[in-house]
């Protein structure tokens, strides 16, 4: 009797039989971080996935992704480190793509053991893209000289200040043909005999919606996290957020504006923003 009365003083966490699942969001661009704007990657992600992989009445692990993708090796890096922790603690993955789970972002989702996704989720862009400008004859016509000095014959390879160069581009495309081949690899691997359309229409950088990316075999089903965990695990699972943020705003502020950080931080912001802005614009967004 005296038991029960204490252990009714105690949270309710320390002493409730109800099943767990710890939740991870993965929000925005992988791989591009700045101090006002953390993006996706390996070293920001290891401690939370950890904790949520080390709980040890956890039955299962949710990864909400929301991702319009960015650095193949980042995406890499998390989608080897989320199979390495589930194999290491015997924990189901189960991922849930909300808006976008695109390029690697499908990468990461493809780290579950199984992907649900809203009707209107968009899902897939299974390839490699590299993007930039040309302003060789922008500086010509203002009468601008570029002046590079290099050792390495192929060290200012792709430079947009000079004309491009039918080689460089042949070796950019043999690169990316390489990093497309491992990202089918793996894709094919995980998904397997669900995969039902033909690797031509698959792994051709195309993207679909949440319903015809079940057809294909690219996700497993539709629904949401709450409906899922609770038809999987029963009316009084407990879903336990994990936070992925490191330091919070207050402290992201502080790094930026430190004497030794000057205004480069807030360049390189603007930067990102503008790139994280394109890589969301592609899917309508």
């Amino acid at each position: 009797m005296l038991f029960e009365r204490l252990r009714g003083l105690l949270p309710a966490k320390w002493h409730e039989s109800h099943p767990l699942v710890p939740v991870l969001r993965l929000t925005g661009p992988i791989g591009m971080a700045t101090p006002l704007r953390p993006g996706l990657s390996l070293s920001a992600l290891a401690g939370p996935l950890e904790a949520a992989f080390k709980i040890s009445r956890a039955v299962a692990v949710a990864v909400v992704v929301n991702s319009p993708g960015g650095s193949p090796v980042q995406s890499h890096l998390i989608f080897q480190r989320i199979r390495a922790l589930a194999e290491e603690h015997g924990k189901p993955v189960f991922v849930f793509i909300e808006d976008v789970g695109a390029s690697g972002g499908y990468m990461i989702a493809a780290a579950g053991d199984e992907i649900v996704v809203d009707p209107s989720s968009i899902v897939g862009s299974i390839g490699v893209v590299a993007a930039t400008f040309g302003f060789d004859k922008a500086i010509e016509k203002i009468g601008v000289e570029r002046r590079v000095y290099t050792a390495g014959d192929r060290k200012v390879a792709l430079d947009p200040f000079q004309p491009e160069k039918p080689e460089d581009v042949k070796r950019l495309k043999t690169l990316q043909k390489d990093v497309h081949a491992m990202f089918i690899d793996l894709v094919k691997s995980r998904r397997g005999a669900a995969l039902k359309g033909s690797d031509k229409l698959l792994f051709s950088g195309e993207f679909w919606s949440g319903t015809k990316a079940v057809e294909l075999g690219l996700a497993d089903r539709l629904g949401d996290l709450k409906g899922v965990m609770k038809e999987r695990y029963g009316d009084k699972v407990r879903l336990v957020p994990i936070s992925t943020q490191r330091g919070g705003l207050l402290g992201r502020l502080r790094l930026s504006a430190s004497p030794e950080a000057g205004a480069v931080p807030f360049a390189d912001d603007i930067v990102s923003a503008i790139e994280a802005r394109a890589l969301w614009s592609r899917f309508g967004l």
